[in-house]
């Protein structure tokens, strides 16, 4: 198992496929795309499949793609697939998150290659909103996105709301109702500092509880029983039982880091231990400099020893992520 040295048992491993997106969202990459760091800084199918296995062989359970957009990385099919015959050997998760590109006519196959969940980001119902939030005029496009999800028989589809005051804090409940209507499982998620632009404002970061209040007056909620565990949401059920489901994820007023099971490897194989380091650990040389298995595993066992206990956004001395949430991966 891998545990930090603050009793944490890590289990969930977020792997970002790319750095690129084509999306232009104000609180990821709102300045456009990055600098391209050259190809083969980039970690191949294969260098993925032998970290995720090295990773798995150490305790990782669940394994979430991330990205940039992870649907640009070409031949995801084939990646997934490989990754879901880790099945057999620990991995009892394989997860992606999307911004819904291609996604409605190549989910069937996805759900084939052995892609068990995904969740996609969905900030506003409004047509022009949307665009002023991602840059782009695509909502038509992330709506079939979840319809081919669930008509290729995805169980468990998540959609992720980056709620931000006075931009669309005004339809949560728009969308709360979206998820009662549609049988999905709603995430809002408070603004958080991890822009290219570094323009986050703490004034405009809406309270998950002010979230769950606003909901709660059109739509009843009640939280679900089960102990939350490690899991970044918090969830609730519609009081009247109406299928679907609300999320709550609130790192900025209410940190969830005492029980954070997460570790990240970014598209160029730098292993993160917090969504907010301002350090990065290169697993990309042991790949590639002939390293043997044990040494990749003590490595990794070391970096996670060194996991940070917490976050601190909004406490006197934060300093930003040393990088963007889109190099980062969500």
């Amino acid at each position: 198992m891998l545990i930090d040295s603050h009793g944490r048992q890590i289990r969930d491993l977020r792997l970002s496929l790319t750095d690129r997106c084509n999306f232009r969202c104000f609180y990821c990459l709102p300045d456009g795309e990055p600098p391209l760091a050259r190809k083969d800084a980039v970690l191949t199918f294969e260098e993925i499949v032998e970290a995720a296995r090295i990773f798995i062989s150490l305790g990782i359970e669940k394994i979430r793609l991330t990205g940039g957009e992870p649907m640009l990385r070409k031949d995801i099919e084939l990646l997934i697939a490989k990754l879901s015959s880790f099945k057999s050997f620990g991995l009892t998760d394989l997860a992606l998150t999307t911004n819904g590109h291609t996604f409605s006519r190549r989910a069937r196959d996805l759900k084939k290659a052995g892609l068990d969940r995904v969740t996609f980001s969905l900030d506003s119902l409004n047509r022009q909103r949307f665009e002023e939030m991602t840059g782009v005029d695509r909502l038509d496009d992330v709506i079939e996105a979840i319809d081919a999800a669930q008509a290729a028989g995805f169980k468990t589809i998540k959609v992720n709301a980056v709620v931000v005051r006075g931009r669309n804090d005004d339809e949560v409940v728009e969308l709360a109702g979206l998820a009662r209507e549609r049988g999905l499982s709603m995430r809002f998620i408070e603004y958080m500092p991890l822009d290219s632009a570094r323009n986050w404002d703490l004034a405009q970061v809406m309270p998950g509880a002010e979230i769950i209040e606003r909901i709660s007056a059109r739509y009843p909620l009640e939280v679900e029983r089960k102990p939350r565990g490690s899991e970044t949401s918090q969830n609730h059920r519609f009081s009247d039982g109406a299928p679907g489901e609300i999320g709550i994820i609130a790192p900025v007023t209410q940190p969830f880091c005492g029980a954070c099971s997460r570790i990240r490897l970014t598209a160029d194989g730098q292993i993160r231990t917090c969504l907010f380091s301002t350090t990065e650990h290169d697993l990309r040389t042991k790949l590639r400099d002939g390293s043997s298995e044990e040494a990749i595993s003590e490595f990794v066992r070391n970096v996670v020893n060194r996991k940070e206990a917490r976050h601190l956004i909004s406490e006197e001395g934060f300093r930003p992520a040393s990088r963007s949430m889109s190099f980062i991966g969500g």
